[in-house]
């Protein structure tokens, strides 16, 4: 059994509460407007229900939310349904690093997404500050090339604001918050996506909403 600092105990209980409060507070001012998350969920909808697919991509912590995400719509979240198409563009490490390399690190996502992106599909690019040049690029791309578009970032937007038709901006400014608030939209857009296109499919768990 690892020895309790006892000591230590209150000061480490107070930053886990102040943690766990700011959290609740980031999510709580997400209340104040849902209206772009709506529109997302709906472009979703309307993607998947036309045959497009989503691709996904971000840096750090935000690659591995875009993984969770899209790991969400090609496997199953509540219910037991069909595979939906998603691709995270963070998952091919040789494709990245010989963009990275051969070409430029700022067009490791758009490159992908020339090469995988068609018109109906939904192109989502995650960064906290919404100044990473590769999820920026990522985005402009996509949208050259007629993909909906969707910038998920912390309160301000940054560039990637400029390149998207929907804004989704985490009021707040502390990276840890603002990734959090993050998986928790994109849990419940996997929500709503299978209660649209799979109103009747069966709970994929006892639990379900």
């Amino acid at each position: 059994m690892a020895r309790r600092l006892s000591g230590q105990r209150p000061e480490l209980e107070g930053i886990f509460r102040d943690r766990i409060l700011s959290s609740v507070a980031a999510k709580q001012a997400l209340l104040q407007d849902l209206g772009p998350c709506l529109d997302v969920a709906e472009a979703l909808i309307a993607a998947y229900q036309t045959g497009g697919a989503l691709l996904i991509f971000g840096n750090g912590g935000s690659a591995a939310d875009a993984q969770h995400i899209a790991a969400e719509f090609v496997g199953q979240f509540y219910r037991r349904r069909p595979s939906l198409r998603a691709h995270a563009l963070t998952v091919n490490t040789s494709s990245l690093t010989s963009i990275g390399n051969d070409v430029s690190y700022d067009q490791v996502f758009a490159r992908q997404v020339e090469a995988f992106g068609r018109p109906g599909d939904i192109a989502i690019g995650i960064s906290t500050s919404g100044n990473s040049a590769n999820v920026v690029e990522g985005l402009r791309m996509a949208r050259s090339l007629g993909l909906a578009t969707v910038a998920m970032t912390g309160s301000g937007g940054g560039l990637a604001r400029n390149e998207s038709d929907f804004w989704v901006g985490v009021p707040a400014t502390d990276v840890a918050r603002i990734q959090e608030s993050h998986i928790l939209i994109g849990h419940v857009w996997s929500e709503l996506v299978e209660r649209a296109l799979f109103p009747d499919a069966p709970p994929a768990h006892d639990s379900i909403p």
